[in-house]
């Protein structure tokens, strides 16, 4: 199933060249009722530097890149300018930490849906590429426990 997710992005360059920047695991998390924001989380692998500068969806009326981290034992989240992806290293996008925050939800997201999401790359030579994925929901418990056996 994840290689047909894979298979299934479809990427969109100015120039028409192939993607640089490759989405592995997409996944979004669902929500309660009155839940106005959850996370989309993936893996991304840049072949050449990149940052993750915008991510959009139609769900959402905010969408932002966070950071989530640990500071004297009180964990804090807060948007970032963009995500720095090195060339060939694979940068996850994970509960906890890094991740694609969606706020304003337009309405509950459930499991079994999927949520588009337009990702927006820059480039060393600041040309931005956009990669649209369609992000499978995952129910609350399973998110975590999904995600290939690893322990947060």
């Amino acid at each position: 199933m994840k290689s047909l997710i894979a298979a299934s992005l479809i990427a969109f360059t100015s120039a028409g060249a192939l993607a640089q920047v490759t989405v592995k695991d997409p996944w979004v998390r669902a929500t309660v009722a009155q839940q106005k924001a959850t996370g989309a989380f993936m893996q991304l692998t840049a072949s050449a530097p990149a940052r993750l500068v915008e991510a959009h969806s139609p769900v959402a009326g905010v969408v932002e890149i966070h950071e989530m981290s640990m500071a004297n034992n009180v964990m804090r989240m807060r948007a970032i300018p963009g995500l720095e992806l090195p060339a060939g290293r694979t940068v996850e996008l994970k509960p906890g930490g890094y991740h694609v925050m969606l706020m304003d939800l337009k309405s509950p997201i459930a499991e079994g849906q999927e949520v588009p999401l337009t990702l927006v790359f820059e480039h060393a030579d600041r040309k931005r590429e956009s990669v649209v994925v369609k992000a499978p929901v995952r129910g609350l418990g399973e998110a975590a426990d999904h995600h290939h056996g690893h322990k947060h």
